[in-house]
């Protein structure tokens, strides 16, 4: 009570401790939320058995380098173009080439394009809108060394 003998704000226990109770629910519930999103839109592992593909990566990898292929990705009226170059800068064309194309924060909008080398480059129609999108491709050299290249493309 106040000096006037009207009621005011008292802070008690009960008040405090339902405050505390309140704020503490209210962050737990904004990092499940959170948590449930990022685990649900994650895309995946990138190989089943980390160790199985760690034991030929050094010469795979070397493999791949002394292909010298540059990759470069474009998209324009509703084509991507995916354009494999070799060190002289000319066009290569691959033995078998495989893709998923999908945005960069989960599978559901993935796409596998249907490539036909056209005009030195591999061209698919895909219905993608702006964002940042990664092609995921695997192409086999004429000589059946194998190439893997995560290529970024971002549009606006």
């Amino acid at each position: 009570m106040t000096k006037d003998n009207k009621p005011g704000f008292q802070i008690t226990g009960r008040k405090v401790l339902i405050i505390a109770v309140s704020s503490f629910g209210v962050i737990l519930a904004a990092n499940l939320t959170l948590a449930f999103n990022a685990v649900s839109t994650f895309p995946g592992l990138e190989v089943d058995n980390s160790f199985v593909a760690s034991q030929n990566f050094n010469q795979e990898l070397a493999e791949q380098l002394a292909l010298g292929w540059e990759v470069r990705a474009s998209h324009r009226d509703g084509e991507l173009a995916l354009s494999i170059t070799d060190p002289d800068g000319a066009p290569v064309r691959v033995a078998h080439l495989d893709a998923v194309l999908g945005a960069a924060t989960h599978v559901r909008d993935d796409q596998v394009p249907d490539f036909r080398f056209i005009d030195g480059a591999y061209r698919a129609p895909v219905d993608i809108g702006p964002g940042n999108w990664n092609i995921r491709m695997h192409a086999v050299a004429a000589d059946g060394t194998e190439f893997r290249q995560r290529v970024v493309l971002h549009l606006r």
